[in-house]
């Protein structure tokens, strides 16, 4: 008689894979694919997105900012900048990267007013004067 695997089932991914495990496995391939090419920005900007949204805000600020850098004229890269800096409390510094998105024409306002990344900005009184801008 032969061996049989009668427990085994084929495994379902999604099933496996929790969203914040399929998150964190996305992160994973990030940093290794940034281990050989660092300069990525596409790369920079998921990782950014994804460990933001993992609320690992430290080393979302990390990869914004490294984006920010190699893509200085970049008004996306200046907003997720401003957003890492916001989730961080760290208000001034938020403020100056979302002057800086909205100097290189970040024009989506309505998402700016709504993003819960600014949240912490749109406290802060010097806020309504980027809505006139």
């Amino acid at each position: 008689m032969g061996f049989r695997l009668e427990w085994y089932r084929p495994i379902d991914l999604d099933a496996a894979f929790s969203d914040r495990r399929r998150r964190e496995f996305i992160v994973g391939i990030c940093r290794a694919h940034l281990g050989a090419c660092p300069e990525d920005r596409e790369t920079l900007l998921v990782l950014g997105n994804v460990l933001t949204s993992l609320g690992q805000h430290e080393e979302a600020l990390v990869a914004d900012a490294r984006l920010a850098g190699l893509s200085p004229d970049d008004p996306v890269a200046a907003y997720n900048l401003a957003c890492s800096y916001s989730n961080l409390s760290r208000i001034d510094e938020a403020l100056a990267a979302l002057a800086r998105a909205i100097e290189l024409v970040y024009d989506d306002r309505e998402f700016m007013d709504s993003d819960p990344d600014l949240d912490n900005v749109r406290r802060d009184p010097r806020y309504a004067a980027f809505r006139t801008q």
